[in-house]
């Protein structure tokens, strides 16, 4: 037990962390089984060692951060541990990777119900389906989701600031306001690019190259959070990492289901399963018409975020995507987003009807809203796109 507690004293003393992330306070702290999901390389180790630091401090033994790929669980059960760490006067057990350890759910809900007096915070995938997949924790978990940095995370980290998170609403309805205020401090557009190439991962700070290390990141999500987590065989890789290709290189575009299909030589079945996983595990994004949701064929799908678009095919990257995964991405959060009508990319909570444009060159319809890429500030149903990164 007590080489735990020098590693999290290590790790919490020595922690990096520039980016406050808003997900901490949103998170019910009253809760006694907290899940954090997201997808590799947003940050969770770190969001809870910073749980750690900002609640406990590095020297306190009350809380402890473990990491179940640690050998010691493959002879020792995580129930023993907790027993343990309990014993000691432990209240708050941080827990990482999770999905590693057998029985892990099984093992969490034991620790909720006997152990009344402990909090557990554990990090996992976000294609594992907390409540869904495992009834043990049906009822019990309360699930949250950690997403990569927003254009205003990463813009008050690169100049400096403490830029505000707005509500969809509040942009809507003052967004002239709130970009003449922003920018007023500082010009947005300077960051933006950048942005839309590398700022959604927090590990573009790390001197590492950022492409590669997101090549890397992306492969590890097929081979282990997609194969690993749902249970495929391994001799099916290559299928799948030939349809992520296949769709990245058309995206945004209506899936050819038979064509991809033959492409991928699987089934079509296999294919919806497929772009399923790969929604799920954050590296596509699918987009529907009102009422309709999977498992139906998608409108059109799109990838996750746009940083992931530069690495496949970094010569031939659409700059149109771009903006239109931006938006898409940056808005999914907390609201509903459908397709559109004719000449229309998004339907936005089934009210805002949603143009994704270059500049303002453009015929202006006034039952349209326009998210415009290179302008400051807009003008009555004319928004700024890179705005709508200030959503979280």
């Amino acid at each position: 037990m007590e080489s735990f507690f020098k590693t999290h004293k290590y790790l919490v003393d020595h922690l990096y962390s520039p980016v406050r992330r808003g997900l901490m306070d949103e998170i019910n702290w009253n809760d006694r089984l907290i899940g954090i999901k997201g997808s590799r390389g947003v940050g969770k180790t770190t969001f809870l060692l910073n749980i750690a630091r900002e609640h406990f401090g590095a020297d306190n033994k009350e809380c402890l951060y473990i990491n179940l790929n640690h050998f010691y669980f493959t002879e020792r059960t995580l129930i023993d541990f907790a027993f343990e760490f309990r014993a000691k006067g432990g209240k708050v057990l941080l827990i990482d990777q999770v999905f590693k350890y057998p029985n892990w759910s099984k093992e969490l809900r034991y620790c909720y119900d006997h152990f009344k007096d402990l909090k557990i915070v554990f990090s996992g995938s976000s294609v594992m389906r907390l409540k869904e997949e495992n009834p043990d924790l049906s009822g019990k978990v309360s699930s949250y989701h950690l997403r990569g940095f927003s254009f205003r995370e990463y813009l008050n980290l690169m100049s400096g600031n403490e830029f505000p998170a707005y509500t969809f609403e509040e942009i809507m309805q003052r967004h002239q306001e709130i970009a003449q205020r922003i920018c007023s401090v500082v010009r947005p557009m300077a960051y933006f690019q950048d942005y839309l190439h590398h700022g959604f991962y927090p590990f573009f700070l790390e001197k590492r190259n950022f492409s590669e290390n997101l090549l890397k990141t992306m492969n590890m999500m097929l081979e282990v959070d997609v194969l690993y987590i749902k249970q495929i065989e391994q001799s099916y890789l290559p299928k799948l990492r030939k349809l992520l290709y296949l769709l990245a290189i058309s995206a945004p575009c209506t899936p050819n289901i038979s064509q991809l299909s033959k492409e991928i030589e699987t089934s079509r079945a296999t294919v919806m399963n497929y772009i399923k996983y790969l929604t799920d595990a954050r590296l596509m994004s699918m987009l529907y018409p009102v009422g309709e949701e999977f498992p139906k064929k998608p409108a059109k799908v799109y990838l996750y975020n746009s940083n992931l678009m530069y690495p496949i095919r970094p010569e031939e990257v659409n700059v149109q995507a771009v903006r239109e995964s931006f938006f898409f991405n940056q808005l999914i959060k907390d609201n509903q987003l459908n397709e559109g009508n004719k000449n229309i990319q998004f339907l936005v909570n089934e009210k805002y009807n949603f143009r994704i444009e270059e500049n303002i060159r453009i015929k202006n319809n006034p039952d349209w809203y326009y998210a415009v890429d290179k302008i400051e500030i807009g003008e009555t149903n004319i928004v700024p796109l890179w705005l709508f990164g200030f959503l979280y």
